[in-house]
């Protein structure tokens, strides 16, 4: 049987003296390790690229990228819920099952969200993923060794009462080197084993209403699940010179200042990503830039996440604050989640980071279409090796962190 490795360790198989890993062995799983899990459950489609990197898709748990691995038989680096799959539940209010890469739409709460009953509290209580979004398999269309299609068409109603018709595509590519030179501006570093993959998510309104603000818009909402670390913070680059807040970080209550650090005039920003305190920020669109990533110099990874923005959002971002709301569409570009308690002495939802993006708010009319891209690129090795990498894409040193 093939031994374990951590993250750090795989660092030592493929770039010069890499950092030790903080994170004990026995919290490490390989791809082998979920892979087995998950086929226990459900069936999964596993994607190969030429360097070796593997990422693993369901169909039944709505077309997600649940982990991925730089090498055929490494660390998973995907947080994949084992306590949630392995009670083979579904219809809860949020079923967990983890990924790297899930589809869900926005906006979450307010007037116009998708998660809350017509006409409910905004509270934890009575908070439901769609059923349509995360329960029933998702349609398999063309795919082959590098990519996989899903399709899905799902009816939902929002808080206001709108009711929408949308049929769904997922389009999971793995990405070569010339598609990270494109996508992050910058190749992986010379002899660092790395993975990259990318979701082209397409949203139709598949219904005979016109989708308006006056009755809510719909967003494409793609979140990136990943398991926490002590040392583990996501880097978040801004516009110094843009316009509005540079972040929104009340979603669940105010960010303490130890876990939120502004570089104002650098332009970047940091957020605790440790499982153990549950907060959100949001980047607004007068401040965002296209990519967000994480560091863990104790696991030796940097997991980089870039969209496509769009030239023009002429309808704003749907917001999702848990709130009635001057502005719906005030809303977020980028995002970041930490896991916790969801209340005073109530367990989380099962302790993870996120890496979210979004589309802008689709006011669609019968047969419109939107697209919003996705990309993931998880490097491992030490900050030296990372660090020009992360400089073209975050605008931060990992050496000076």
């Amino acid at each position: 049987m093939r031994p374990h490795l951590t993250v750090a360790a795989l660092a030592l198989l493929s770039c010069a003296s890499p950092q030790p890993s903080a994170v004990p062995s026995s919290t490490v799983r390989t791809i082998d390790d979920d892979i087995a899990l998950i086929e226990a459950h459900a069936p999964v489609e596993i994607l190969k690229s030429p360097g070796g990197g593997r990422v693993v898709v369901s169909a039944a748990w709505q077309g997600r990228v649940m982990t991925s691995a730089v090498e055929p038989h490494g660390t998973s680096l995907g947080f994949v819920h084992r306590a949630f799959i392995d009670k083979a539940q579904t219809g809860t209010p949020f079923d967990n099952f983890g990924g790297e890469d899930r589809f869900w739409l926005g906006p979450e709460g307010g007037q116009y969200g998708l998660y809350f009953p017509p006409g409910a509290a905004f509270a934890m209580s009575v908070w439901q993923v769609p059923h349509a979004m995360q329960e029933g398999d998702w349609e398999v269309g063309a795919r082959d060794t590098s990519h996989i299609m899903f399709t899905r068409t799902m009816h939902l109603v929002n808080w206001s009462g709108a009711q929408f018709d949308v049929r769904v595509e997922r389009d999971i590519r793995m990405l070569s080197v010339d598609d990270v030179q494109a996508r992050f501006g910058e190749p992986p570093p010379t002899g660092c084993k790395w993975v990259a993959f990318e979701t082209y998510n397409r949203i139709t309104n598949a219904g005979t209403r016109a989708w308006t603000r006056e009755t809510g818009l719909l967003s494409i909402w793609v979140l990136g699940m990943y398991a926490p670390s002590p040392d583990a913070h996501v880097i978040a680059p801004f516009d110094p010179a843009g316009t509005g807040p540079i972040v929104h970080d009340d979603y669940f209550g105010k960010v303490p200042p130890e876990r939120l650090v502004v570089h104002e005039k650098e332009g970047w920003l940091s957020f605790v990503a440790d499982g153990e305190h549950r907060s959100k920020i949001g980047l607004p669109p007068g401040r965002a830039r296209d990519s967000i990533g994480s560091w863990s110099p104790g696991s030796s990874l940097l997991t980089l996440v870039r969209t496509a923005l769009p030239a023009a959002a002429p309808n704003g971002y749907v917001n999702s604050l848990w709130a009635q709301q001057p502005d719906p569409y005030g809303g977020d570009v980028i995002n970041s989640y930490n896991d916790g308690p969801t209340e005073p002495g109530k367990p989380s939802l099962g302790g993870f980071y996120e890496i979210e993006t979004s589309s802008p708010a689709a006011a669609l009319g019968p047969g419109e279409s939107m697209q919003h891209v996705h990309a993931t690129l998880h490097v491992v090795g030490p900050a030296a090796s990372l660090d020009g990498l992360a400089r073209k894409v975050l605008g931060v040193s990992l050496t000076a962190l």
